[in-house]
């Protein structure tokens, strides 16, 4: 994993660098925030770790900078010390972390392996819904074609054209379900119903691993991005699962999460799938 260090003092650069080097990361520096972001902007950067006192602006700068490039990215902050509206900034704006000084070798690797398991976590969730993404799109460029809504050179039909096309890209199915990311919904017939990021991650989690039970850690892992016992997540997951399976059956007595006792959960079969 690719991680950049930003730090405008060169010998505490040099000792982070160096015990998070030992556990095997590639760690690149940055000696001022303009630095970082020209660093960010070129290369393939999994984690931020950057000192909030930099020479040319504020780490809490950097971190908004960085989160409006990406969104996905994951930005650990240092300190000496920090107000409360410091801090209060800091998780605002999307640090993933405020670590005081000082600090061992051991908490900046701990902290460094929570991020990275969040940024995993968003990686895998991106390139699912990218797979999906392409998938219905093909699917709905094929009927599409077929009723005449586009011609063979995939230009929209003079009718669509006059109509418009349509405003909804439905990401997936299940079963009567359809998937809306963008807005983090799900519909069934003319109802409607809004997911949290995390309902909407689980529920798209179990979708892509049916015919199997997910534990509770493995959810909280893959769909909250850290890692905790079995116990713990059962208590993490279940809340966000009772949550999630109330919306589902206001849209039409949809019962899909099925609790395997002392297992985890997984999607029930769907009538009319393979």
């Amino acid at each position: 994993m690719r991680l950049l260090l930003v730090d405008g003092d060169g010998v505490s650069r040099y000792t982070v660098s160096k015990a998070l080097q030992r556990v095997g990361y590639m760690v690149g520096e940055a000696g001022s925030g303009e630095a970082a972001l020209e660093r960010f902007a070129k290369d393939d950067i999994d984690l931020v770790l950057s000192e909030i006192d930099l020479p040319d602006m504020s780490g809490i700068d950097l971190l908004q900078a960085i989160r409006a490039r990406s969104q996905d990215s994951i930005v650990i902050l240092m300190a000496e010390s920090v107000s409360v509206e410091t801090a209060v900034q800091a998780l605002r704006f999307g640090a993933r972390d405020l670590l005081i000084k000082p600090f061992s070798s051991e908490d900046i690797r701990a902290s460094v392996e929570r991020g990275i398991v969040t940024a995993r976590s968003l990686r895998r969730r991106r390139r699912l819904l990218d797979t999906i993404e392409r998938t219905v799109s093909d699917l709905t460029r094929e009927v599409a074609s077929a009723t005449g809504e586009i011609d063979d050179e995939g230009e929209a039909s003079p009718a669509q054209r006059g109509a418009g096309m349509a405003a909804h890209r439905y990401v997936g199915r299940l079963g009567a379900l359809s998937l809306l990311p963008g807005k983090y919904q799900v519909a069934a017939g003319d109802r409607s119903a809004s997911l949290t990021p995390t309902e909407f991650d689980l529920l798209l989690y179990l979708a892509a691993h049916r015919g199997r039970v997910a534990s509770c850690h493995e959810l909280v892992r893959e769909v909250r991005g850290y890692v905790t016992d079995e116990e713990e997540a059962r208590e993490v997951i279940r809340p966000h699962v009772s949550n999630l399976r109330r919306k589902l059956k206001a849209l039409g007595d949809i019962d899909l999460i099925v609790n395997v006792r002392g297992v985890g959960y997984r999607l029930a079969e769907i009538a009319g799938e393979d």
